[in-house]
């Protein structure tokens, strides 16, 4: 969620193009172009969760999404999907540590344990140097701490990968990871203060595209402006931020919401499990959705480039519609059929 008026908790997707400038503006405040260049000249981006995909702990044997094989939201993660050439972003989470310092990790707590007694911490209350002693160390002469990961039925589960990679800051991401590969990063901050968002606001808007992150209706809030799709291009509007973030289910349920975008001049990209399924994201890229963000990176990213491919014609979906016209060509009717194909997957919780 971005930063309007006062909200109780910010949760600013900030750009593909990190600290890019923003274009001219208009007399009425919104960019003369697409905020996103690249989005013209790629068609559908793909961006990697959390680097190659987010570390589903617990992830029962089979699992179409189980843990990622390197560490999510490491360097190690990061420079995996700028090897791929069809990934043009790189999703991360940003905290700030006790001592300003921000760092990359999702979780609002992070766990350990020692002699069989399990610590639990706040990230934002740890300093950077006690932040960076969980886990493999860059320096082999430290002593780390296991890291454990809590899922939401509450079970606490070793947090384990193939491929171990040591916590790191923004800096170092910034330093490190290839400077053609974009970043989307969503800064968490504490859902018990109040940030007043003028000078915040102002102060992203500076260096940084900001897009708002919505549910899409999906899930009830409080804050009204988090419900809808069609609220959050409202809110999008009325402080001239660049685009919408949403969960994608919220898309697919509200196709009419795409268009209201590119009205706007804003961009539209979407998160979730079913951004792991090549149909549903095909639906996206015919509806006009400028980016999805995914787990499966190898193998979205290689779906999403076959889509614009003129033999795509061939494929299982020829029977229903003419692949070879570009997604603008695509009536409502057309995109209601291909919406129908995979009902049960819309409705399957998170």
């Amino acid at each position: 969620m971005a930063l309007p008026a006062t909200t109780p908790r910010a949760a600013a997707r900030c750009p593909i193009a990190a600290c890019a400038p923003t274009p001219p503006v208009t007399a009425g405040g919104r960019p003369r172009e697409l905020p996103f260049a690249l989005l013209a000249e790629r068609g559908m981006m793909v961006g990697g969760h959390r680097g190659m995909g987010m570390n589903a702990v617990g992830a029962p044997p089979g699992a179409r999404v189980g843990a990622a094989r390197e560490r999510e939201n490491t360097l190690l993660s990061f420079g995996r999907a700028a090897e791929h050439a069809a990934v043009a972003f790189v999703e991360f989470d940003v905290q700030v540590t006790k001592d300003g310092c921000p760092v990359i990790f999702h979780d609002d707590f992070i766990l350990t344990q020692k002699t069989e007694v399990l610590y639990e911490m706040r990230v934002t209350d740890l300093l950077l140097e006690e932040f960076l002693s969980y886990g493999v160390q860059k320096e082999p002469h430290k002593v780390s701490k296991p890291l454990l990961r809590r899922m939401e039925d509450g079970r606490v589960l070793t947090w384990s990968t193939e491929e171990d990679d040591y916590l790191c800051t923004l800096q170092e991401v910034f330093e490190h990871v290839s400077p053609h590969l974009g970043f989307n990063i969503e800064l968490k901050f504490d859902d018990n203060i109040i940030y007043p968002s003028v000078n915040l606001n102002r102060a992203l808007q500076a260096v940084l595209q900001v897009l708002f992150l919505t549910e899409g209706g999906t899930a009830k809030h409080d804050d009204t402006r988090r419900n809808s799709l069609d609220n959050a291009i409202h809110v999008c509007q009325e402080y001239d931020l660049h685009g919408v973030v949403s969960e994608v289910r919220g898309v697919l349920k509200n196709p009419s919401a795409i268009l209201k975008a590119q009205e706007s001049n804003l961009a539209i990209l979407t998160y979730g499990q079913l951004n792991n399924v090549r149909e549903a994201v095909y639906v996206q890229y015919l509806m006009g959705v400028n980016g999805v963000i995914v787990d499966l990176v190898e193998e979205i990213s290689n779906a999403v480039a076959d889509f614009s491919k003129p033999d795509l014609g061939q494929s299982t979906f020829s029977n229903s519609v003419d692949i070879g016209r570009k997604h603008e060509s695509f009536s409502q009717q057309q995109l209601g059929f291909l919406l129908r194909l995979i009902p049960e997957l819309i409705q399957q919780p998170h």
